[in-house]
């Protein structure tokens, strides 16, 4: 015989299972795929739109993914824009498509000529699902292969480079990373240019079987408000990541003077980089101020610091002006120096400026001053020393 107090219980749990029935539309987990990255290629007057389907339990699951299962498939597809590839793509999928993990936006060169990745970019800034933190990445490779390698020791692609370029730069901070946030800023603020990772594909790693594909960032591409500029490739881009205050590391090598003595490598750290223009007869320079750290892992013998503060400071200053005049040959303002002048002196700025960017030459830089606070050499092992 059911109480007073049964049938209160009863109807509790009724009304509690009436209302938990607003959760019965959402779509469950397994049964949507997920957008880890899209690319982008423009041939024939249509956008060419590259999808990567990352497998569901790549995300959930583990680090590494099943040997029987392919860790991700590229879709394609081809439209007057890149929505309307989008949705071809949507007619061939079995599951929803998931857009709020997607981690990067890879271009090619055609894709960023004329303007044509503005509407691309503008497509997943306004996309409700998607994120601003997406890394924007260029590349001359055919987009489905750099799409279709598998990160080293087949790790899960949300781990490599390019779906989380973080993790190396911590090591090597040869290209700064960019993401679609500070891509929309860097083109709205003057020189209205902005620096993408320039991505390539390499044959640097090997199994026991074969030689295994890796992608690798070689340099930057330059785009603009007004479409692509080039790309600044391999040790003509090194001078970049001296030039910002984000380099956890980066290394240079020299000879030491005298005889057959050996190479060395410096590993530099702890940055700190500041540009002041300087306005004289109505013409701006710029003065470059760098503070850094050095860290010697190898060497023979009894070294001098002098000799090796002096080699990095050369090697240094030498990268430096080598990116400046390789963004020159482009037209490129490398360094974004018209931003600085806009900050510190918008009235010369506003002068000078012509389309946001102000006219520079290979005399535009001033004094470079190099300081190394300190070098250390390293955990002692041997009796090679440093001599101050």
């Amino acid at each position: 015989m059911m109480t007073k107090k049964h049938i209160v219980f009863l109807l509790f749990i009724l009304t509690s299972a009436f209302f938990m029935t607003g959760c019965w539309d959402v779509t469950e987990p397994q049964r949507m795929y997920y957008v880890n990255a899209v690319g982008v290629d423009y041939e024939d007057n249509q956008y060419k739109v590259y999808l990567q389907i990352i497998n569901f339990a790549d995300v959930a699951k583990s680090d590494q993914p099943s040997g029987n299962v392919a860790p991700a498939e590229v879709g394609f597809a081809e439209g007057k824009t890149v929505e309307e590839a989008i949705y071809k793509l949507y007619r061939s999928s079995d599951q929803e498509i998931f857009w709020g993990h997607m981690r990067y936006l890879l271009f090619t060169e055609r894709a960023m000529e004329n303007e044509r990745s503005i509407p691309v970019i503008d497509t997943f800034i306004r996309f409700r699902e998607t994120r601003y933190h997406i890394w924007v990445y260029s590349t001359t490779d055919p987009i489905k292969d750099v799409m279709l390698i598998t990160p080293i020791l087949r790790n899960s692609l949300t781990s490599s480079k390019l779906s989380n370029p973080v993790n190396t730069t911590q090591q090597e901070s040869f290209i700064e990373p960019q993401n679609l946030r500070n891509l929309i800023i860097g083109l709205n603020e003057p020189s209205h240019e902005v620096s993408i990772p320039y991505v390539s594909i390499m044959k640097d790693w090997e199994t026991m079987d074969e030689e295994v594909e890796e992608t690798t960032f070689s340099g930057v591409g330059i785009l603009s408000k007004d479409g692509f500029k080039g790309f600044i490739k391999n040790s003509a881009a090194k001078g970049n990541q001296w030039m910002h205050n984000e380099t956890s590391r980066g290394e240079v090598t020299f000879k030491l003077e005298g005889g057959e003595r050996d190479y060395l490598t410096a590993d530099l750290d702890k940055l700190d980089v500041k540009v002041k223009p300087v306005i004289k007869n109505n013409q701006v320079t710029f003065d470059i101020t760098i503070h850094l750290r050095a860290t010697l892992n190898g060497f023979k013998g009894k070294i001098n610091s002098d000799e090796v503060r002096a080699n990095i400071i050369k090697e240094v200053k030498k990268q430096i002006l080598t990116t400046y005049e390789e963004g020159l040959k482009l037209d490129v303002d490398i360094y974004r120096f018209s931003e600085y002048l806009y900050r510190s002196n918008v009235k010369t700025w506003k002068r000078l400026e012509k389309d946001g960017k102000i006219p520079l030459t290979k005399d535009s830089i001033g004094d470079i001053t190099i300081q190394v606070t300190k070098i250390n050499p390293g955990r002692k092992t041997y009796e090679e020393t440093i001599e101050e």
